[in-house]
């Protein structure tokens, strides 16, 4: 029998509403490619990092406290034994990542704001994932490093985990609301620090004596780093970090040296006053990449997949002010070329960018109904 057409558009309407969330799509158009953007998971309480497990699930933090597990678009229940955090304006549960050997030991590294008697600060931790159906725990919780001196301001926490080809660790730590503690190398805040995987000092690192600086630090002079990646194109790391008005940076942070923060700055106050000398001093390095009015990145990768080989070696960052994610489009050697800005408002705040093995783009939206969102090849 022939279908009426409003029983044709019932029928139509009732597999649509069947069908599972991330079959749900919409292309986008850049400059060189058209995206196709699909939300893999939704109702995520601000998430912030974002980690591939080897079976295909992911592990999201959400800021407010929470881990959970993501598969076949399913959010899991809380994972149990995550340490009690301070969930107060920047600060809250933050950035994770799988330790190298994680298929083995079932070991993840995460970062939080950390309570205290007299304030918090940012710390970063190694737990072992233990999954039981759809729910999953931590046990043998440690703290690896910790941020000594407390805060009682809610800003500029960092922090990315970042975990390099030889193993060791890198944590961004922000000023912690409090700019001059950036040039302080007996302070961890305002740093780039440098830890092996179990929390013990590498030999190489630029202060390992303690003598000019704190053993842990790799670099100084950072605002509120909220992206890192090591690129293989300069085989070397690069961060992301917010300026204050203006300034957001690009960095290749190297062993020992200074980048300026707040001696130095591309940016202004808010009340629009000037910061620092102005935007060169001798003894501090200059960004890669800045970016004047600022856009808030968070998040960092570089394209090495091959479902856009026309991005091959490309840095991805999200943005949270304009709600966006920028490609900033590099040559052979890493030079930075230009900047083009996808899917501005689309989404809303971009936390996170990560590069899945089969080249697609994961999102994390940092929103009170955050969601995952996948971006292939349309």
């Amino acid at each position: 029998m022939k279908q009426g057409p409003k029983i044709a558009a019932a029928g139509l309407f009732a597999v649509l509403m069947s069908m599972p969330l991330t079959a749900l799509a919409k292309d986008f158009k850049t400059e060189t490619v058209t995206l196709s953007a699909e939300t893999i998971a939704d109702g995520l309480d601000h998430p912030w990092g974002l980690a591939f497990l080897p079976d295909g699930a992911l592990i999201v933090t959400e800021r407010g406290g929470t881990m959970r597990i993501v598969k076949d678009g399913k959010v899991s229940k809380p994972v149990a034994n995550v340490p009690k955090v301070v969930v107060r304006g920047e600060g809250g549960l933050l950035d994770v990542a799988l330790a190298p050997d994680f298929a083995k030991s079932g070991n993840i590294y995460f970062s939080y704001a950390e309570p205290r008697q007299n304030g918090t600060g940012t710390v970063m931790a190694r737990a072992r994932l233990v999954r039981n159906g759809d729910g999953a725990e931590l046990e043998n919780v440690s703290v690896l490093l910790s941020v000594k001196q407390s805060t009682k301001g809610s800003a500029h926490f960092g922090s990315r985990i970042l975990v390099a080809p030889d193993g060791k660790l890198f944590v961004t730590i922000g000023d912690q609301g409090t700019m001059k503690r950036s040039q302080n190398f007996r302070d961890e805040a305002g740093s780039i620090l440098r830890i092996n995987a179990d929390g013990t000092i590498p030999a190489d690192n630029p202060f390992a004596d303690g003598k000019k600086g704190l053993p842990q630090i790799w670099s100084k002079g950072h605002r509120n780093p909220q992206g890192a990646v090591w690129d293989p194109v300069t085989d070397s790391l690069l961060t992301v970090e917010h300026g204050a008005r203006g300034g957001d940076e690009v960095n290749q942070p190297q062993a020992g040296k200074n980048y300026g923060w707040p001696v130095i700055t591309y940016g202004k106050d808010y009340s629009g006053a000037k910061i620092g000398v102005g935007t060169r001093a001798k003894g501090y390095e200059q960004p890669l990449y800045y970016w004047d009015p600022s856009i808030a990145p968070s998040g960092l990768a570089v394209y090495e997949g091959s479902m856009f080989p026309e991005w091959k070696g490309d840095l991805l960052a999200g943005a949270l002010k304009f709600q966006m994610l920028v490609r900033l489009d590099r040559d052979e050697k890493g030079a930075i070329k230009g900047e083009e800005r996808m899917l501005k408002g689309e989404f809303g705040r971009v936390r996170d960018v990560r590069v899945a093995s089969d080249g697609s783009i994961y999102l994390l939206t940092d929103e009170g109904d955050g969601k995952i969102i996948r971006l292939t090849r349309a």
